[in-house]
């Protein structure tokens, strides 16, 4: 399935949001700007609400208060956010390549064909092997892989450094370097010490 993509140059403000789960506010007043080609990294302890504000920027859950917009997104260009959880989504039957052909089936394409995706990931001698023999450090690599194949303006990552070894959050540096020099938006949700200009950083906490 063809989609057309997004354009870069997309920025994001938010206005006294407020997100959470159900009844429970987790996150609140959360004024901000991220420009084109900016990043900002979410940091706080587990459980402060950073998986969930990277899930109502996605626009899987509602605001509770506030308001938040990408600006410079028109509709007729199709999808522009890619939201990568914490899960790896694979199915454990499916081969590699087999896994990242379904999602450009659903996402579109556009990007690195499957195969010079798995080659730049890290894992091109695995295209045949079963998505669940893949060890967790390679699962997440397919996910990066994932981000190649479909063309987005806007990556909301949630821990996608987790698993991966020296090599791979190299590559997951050196990827997003390459999305924000073209325009590109990055919200990323880490433990993980993630170096890249033009990044700001936002301490989420419990708050009284």
């Amino acid at each position: 399935m063809m989609q057309r993509q997004a354009r870069h140059g997309l920025n994001l403000h938010t206005r006294d949001l407020a997100c959470g789960r159900g009844e429970t506010v987790l996150v609140r007043d959360l004024s901000l700007s991220v420009p084109p080609g900016g990043a900002l990294l979410l940091r706080g302890a587990n459980g402060v609400g950073k998986s969930t504000l990277l899930l109502t920027l996605a626009g899987l859950l509602r605001p509770m208060a506030g308001t938040f917009a990408f600006g410079g997104a028109d509709p007729d260009d199709g999808p522009f956010r890619h939201y990568c959880g914490h899960k790896n989504a694979v199915r454990s039957r499916q081969s590699v390549l087999e896994t990242l052909r379904f999602w450009v089936a659903i996402n579109g394409s556009g990007g690195l064909t499957p195969e010079a995706a798995l080659e730049r990931t890290g894992l091109g001698r695995a295209t045949g092997l079963d998505a669940g023999y893949l060890s967790a450090g390679q699962q997440r690599r397919l996910v990066l892989a994932r981000l190649l194949v479909s063309p987005r303006a806007v990556w909301l990552l949630d821990e996608p450094s987790a698993a991966l070894d020296a090599d791979g959050q190299a590559l997951l540096t050196e990827l997003l370097a390459e999305h924000l020099d073209t325009g590109g938006l990055a919200i990323i949700a880490t433990h993980d010490e993630i170096t890249l200009p033009r990044s700001a950083t936002l301490e989420l906490g419990t708050r009284p």
